[in-house]
């Protein structure tokens, strides 16, 4: 009888660029990553591709809007496309009065400059709710910059206050070309995407055909990754683009799972939104129950970036905290034996006033998932996501990935036990009411699916 062949792992399957280690590199601090960020816009004078969920019409965001015309006009002809949420570029921020939203700046910039810049709207789904531009990553020439940041005044630390996140550069070409060839070929060339420098944009409405065959191409979007047939050298790492969009098996979401149902020993989950999708969930249970351990790092409440100070008016935008930690407390007690045995190790993030974003996997110190997908149901499903995946079997870059972990849990608490966790008849009076009429309507699982 002929023996079946063991499918490999998803993740041994994937294909990937090798790059030096010393190429690598993690930034520790928000002023940092702006520092870089302008250095390299700076320095760059063939490619500037950037995709983010926003670049913002306020300080931070015409600083860095900028630089990046100021090196267009020193080298014409370098190729500058930035890319960013369709819906999320035409409205003011939630819970503020309305306005067109960050085209003004746009627009403002293109008239005054000789050699514009154009800042494409990407339109993922019809309705914002439903799904948005959350691809992350900066290439400058040949340079890497992977964030989930976007580019705004506290993502930045233009003043005191920030928000907090993770940062990584890369410095290989190949990988450049590969993440600036996802979005001349998906992005740029897409009839669904436009230009936001122009004052007639389409609606939604107008572009729906588009859009439909947009996600239609999207679904069967993918990286282009020249895999070297040989092993990693001395010195080397190798690195894995990724795209996910759609429900289950998309490479992204398929390698997150993957990292967690096959850990050996030890995995770190990052998440600014404590909302694990059920078979993420699932698999983390289960591992523990193997004897692994599980590091999970979350922001507080007051560190998220829709909490609403006690001082100030409450609207319900504000219930979206109070909602991730309602989820937090549950977790925690369903798994309470396990912290106990210092399996589960939940550390709240919080300092000051400023509020927590970071996302990504780093497991058994030889895997490293740097992405923008927040790790729950709507990153999961409805969201375009994408991230790198980084492979260190030598584990070359153990001490770098251990000292960005120090700095980070440097402003967060351990979890004990789950009494520590604020039920609803311990929220401010307004954030009560509205918790107790969410979970009267249960219409908690639904704000779990879109939030």
């Amino acid at each position: 009888m002929r023996l079946r062949r063991k499918a490999l792992p998803f993740i041994d399957t994937l294909d990937s660029f090798c790059l030096d280690a010393d190429k690598v590199s993690i930034i520790e601090s928000t002023r940092g990553y702006r520092e870089k960020l302008l250095e390299l816009i700076a320095a760059s004078t063939k490619r500037i591709y950037m995709t983010a969920l926003y670049l913002q019409d306020d300080a931070a965001g015409q600083e860095v809007l900028t630089a990046i015309y100021e090196a267009k006009q020193k080298h014409p002809e370098m190729d500058v496309k930035i890319f960013v949420d369709f819906s999320r570029a035409q409205r003011g921020l939630m819970g503020y009065p309305e306005s067109i939203g960050n085209v003004r700046l746009y627009r403002e910039y293109a008239a005054k400059y000789e050699h514009p810049v154009e800042v494409f709207g990407v339109p993922v789904k019809g309705r914002e709710v439903l799904g948005v531009l959350h691809l992350k990553g900066f290439v400058f020439d040949n340079t890497l910059l992977y964030s989930g940041a976007s580019l705004n005044d506290v993502y930045l630390q233009r003043e005191e206050r920030y928000r907090i996140d993770r940062y990584h550069v890369i410095e290989n070409k190949e990988l450049a070309d590969s993440m600036v060839g996802f979005m001349k070929n998906y992005l740029a060339k897409a009839p669904a995407v436009k230009s936001l420098n122009d004052e007639n944009v389409p609606s939604k409405k107008q572009l729906k055909p588009a859009i439909k065959s947009f996600k239609k191409n999207l679904r069967h979007g993918h990286y282009r990754v020249k895999t070297s047939k040989h092993e990693l050298k001395d010195g080397q790492v190798s690195a894995t683009p990724l795209l996910g969009f759609g429900r289950g098996r998309n490479p992204l979401n398929r390698t997150i799972y993957e990292m967690v149902k096959n850990t050996e020993d030890t995995i770190t989950i990052f998440t600014p939104y404590f909302n694990l999708p059920a078979k993420v969930s699932n698999a983390v249970r289960r591992i523990l129950k193997r004897g692994k351990t599980v590091n999970i790092v979350v922001g507080d409440k007051v560190a998220n970036d829709f909490y609403i100070p006690e001082e100030k008016d409450f609207n319900k935008v504000g219930i979206v905290p109070y909602v991730y930690e309602y989820n937090l407390r549950r977790f925690v007690k369903r798994n309470q034996r396990f912290i106990n045995d210092d399996r589960l190790n939940i550390y709240l993030w919080c300092h000051d006033d400023n509020s927590f974003h970071l996302k990504g996997m780093s497991c058994d110190d030889q895997l490293y998932l740097l992405t923008g997908h927040n790790i729950n149901p709507r990153a999961w499903s409805l969201d375009l996501e994408n991230g790198i995946l980084i492979k260190d079997p030598n584990r070359l870059l153990k001490d770098a990935f251990a000292s960005e972990l120090k700095h980070i849990l440097a402003h967060t608490k351990r979890v004990e036990h789950f009494e520590q966790i604020e039920t609803i008849n311990d929220y401010p009076e307004a954030a009560k009411k509205l918790m107790k009429n969410v979970k009267r309507a249960k219409l908690d699982s639904i704000l779990n699916r879109l939030l």
